[in-house]
């Protein structure tokens, strides 16, 4: 039972549902919520993840924070890890699966994940379950039971199925068994709402089929928009190295967050901090108009999630390190702009394209030496590549006197 009144249900649902992408159905949960106040019951609200790497990045707090919006409604709220679910190995949506791990991986991971994950939730508040608990007291009867509930046909409705089937790229037996482990553990918990990035609405829904099968009123879905890494093109990946991950320093976490661009700021603020739609949306006109400069208003961003991840004191303290790292290398008021055009490019090809060198090979043995930085950040990597999209930009130092700022449009 609850210590304190829920808000009405019309109330919480307009929290719930903002920013989310698929809810299904409103009708299905504004039952359940009406039935919860009335009876003064939370609703069982699940979100599983599985250990596959032992961090968690800001692209996964996306659901965490809408999972916190749930818990401080009043739910019971229920942080499932997959532990058995990472020994199959979830189809990755790349075509391949993901490595199977040793138990021990497994183990460690797990214990990682559940102290990361109270730097959103209320560990006084939060139950951690793990779904080793029931699926290995299935026996093979069991499971063969529980495959006979799907059919081979609904399983290739899952979108990276299709394509692989299509491509006659072998699809092994062991992953068809995923989403239907994953769907189980909303039997098994008797589940009222199961939140997820967009790309595991397939998972969810089978969850919701499986608990109609076992005789069990089906789970309303919500999913969450996928936030993009740093270089603004692909979904935040540790294996693609454009991630920041909660347990960054502050100083990294900071620094990171510097590199965003000055588009995919906005959709950080949009779905990392509690600002309304209403204040973003004048915030970017602001910018727009010339109002706040958009360094000022990336710093209050990279501010905002070292508070949030860490401390107040910690935010504080990143931007006066910022700052005086910006005073201290004599960083000039006024920089001259280079405007060019989306393109794929080399740093030591773009360097040479906007005159910071002249040749690539000088401005490899720029890089080479440490005396290139791209918005603060030195960069050692003499392959790297940038993904300039239109409404990027970015300030090179070549030396110690050189600087530019890189405007795509």
């Amino acid at each position: 039972m609850l210590e304190r009144n829920f808000l009405p249900p019309a109330e919480q649902l307009e929290l719930i549902k903002h920013g989310t992408v698929d809810f299904i159905s409103e009708g299905d949960f504004t039952k359940k919520l009406k039935k919860s106040f009335e009876k003064k019951k939370p609703l069982k609200i699940k979100l599983g993840a599985d250990p596959s790497r032992p961090d968690i990045h800001i692209g996964h707090t996306v659901v965490i924070n809408k999972l916190k919006t749930l818990q401080d409604l009043g739910h019971h709220v229920q942080f499932l890890i997959g532990d058995f679910t990472a020994l199959i190995g979830d189809p990755s949506g790349k075509n391949t699966t993901r490595p199977i791990l040793t138990r021990e991986e497994i183990e460690s991971n797990a214990r990682s994940y559940a102290s990361q994950i109270f730097k959103i939730l209320d560990p006084e508040k939060t139950e951690i379950v793990y779904n080793s608990s029931w699926l290995l007291k299935l026996t093979s009867i069991d499971f063969i039971k529980l495959s006979a509930k799907y059919t081979v046909a609904q399983m290739l409705e899952r979108d990276d199925f299709t394509k692989r089937y299509k491509a006659n790229i072998p699809i092994s037996l062991h992953e068809l068994m995923y989403p239907l482990c994953q769907g189980y553990d909303s039997v098994a918990l008797e589940t009222d709402l199961e939140l997820g990035g967009t790309d595991q609405k397939f998972n969810l829904l089978v969850g919701r089929d499986l608990q109609s099968s076992y005789g069990q009123e089906p789970q309303c879905i919500l999913t969450m928009p996928i936030l993009e890494g740093l270089d603004g093109v692909n979904k935040m990946s540790k294996s693609l190295d454009n991630y920041i991950g909660v347990n960054d320093s502050p100083t990294d976490m900071f620094g990171k967050t510097m590199r965003v661009s000055d588009e995919l700021m906005f959709r950080y603020y949009e779905l990392l901090t509690s600002m309304t739609p209403n204040d973003l949306k004048q915030l970017k006109a602001d910018v727009g108009a010339g109002k706040k400069h958009p360094r000022d208003v990336k710093v209050e961003l990279a501010r905002t999630l070292v508070a949030r991840f860490h401390s107040a004191a910690a935010g504080t303290a990143a931007v006066e390190e910022f700052n005086r790292i910006f005073s201290d290398k004599g960083m000039p008021d006024v920089i001259k702009e280079f405007k060019t055009i989306p393109q794929s490019i080399g740093l030591a090809a773009l360097m040479t394209l906007c005159g910071l060198s002249t040749s690539n090979g000088e401005a490899t043995r720029l890089i080479t030496g440490g005396g290139v930085q791209i918005d603060q950040q030195k960069v050692s990597d003499i392959k790297m590549k940038l993904e300039l999209k239109a409404g990027d930009s970015l300030v090179i130092k070549a030396g110690k006197k050189k600087f530019l700022k890189i405007v795509v449009s």
